[in-house]
């Protein structure tokens, strides 16, 4: 079984909708890159998300989302996302439209991902929106501990990193 074919089968796959959805911003050549769990998986040993977190240049952004649903995406607007579903597949696109995550983009590699080339956020920029993410009050409990094991994650591999975290945090890192 191939990366991909056990990413699709996680997220009980009918349809390929992330090989889909990176043709599209292929086609309107748009500027991305992937952040989120996803982005920690290119870094340290995976773990499987059903959500897939990108930054997407926000002058495309209705391009994008135009294309998505021509291809059978639903579309959600929300305060600071845009999130993609299709049927056929339990995978999330969630498209963070924060303006703080725009400079990720220009600093972003490819990098290979369960399978996938794509463009992934640069190590330090993953880390950085890991901690925004964590610190966000509004968020979830659930989700801000998740935030926090990818963070531990990430230093754990990278103890350079401990030094870019807000002091507060270091204690839970330790």
């Amino acid at each position: 079984m191939t990366k991909k074919s056990f990413f699709n089968a996680v997220a009980k796959g009918k349809t390929d909708i992330l090989q889909i959805f990176l043709n599209i911003l292929a086609k309107i050549r748009s500027g991305y890159c992937v952040i989120g769990g996803l982005a920690v998986n290119a870094y340290v040993e995976p773990v499987v998300s059903l959500d897939l977190d990108m930054v997407i240049a926000l002058p495309d952004l209705g391009k994008v989302c135009g294309a998505a649903a021509k291809k059978g995406f639903r579309i959600q607007k929300y305060e600071h996302s845009v999130n993609l579903v299709k049927a056929g597949s339990d995978l999330r696109i969630q498209l963070q439209t924060d303006a703080r995550y725009q400079d990720f983009i220009s600093r972003s590699k490819r990098k290979e991902v369960l399978g996938y080339r794509m463009k992934v956020a640069a190590l330090e920029d993953v880390l950085k929106g890991k901690v925004w993410a964590y610190c966000d009050e509004q968020r979830r409990r659930s989700k801000r501990q998740k935030d926090l094991a990818d963070i531990i994650r990430l230093i754990e591999a990278f103890p350079e990193l401990k030094r870019r975290i807000p002091m507060k945090m270091k204690q839970l890192v330790k």
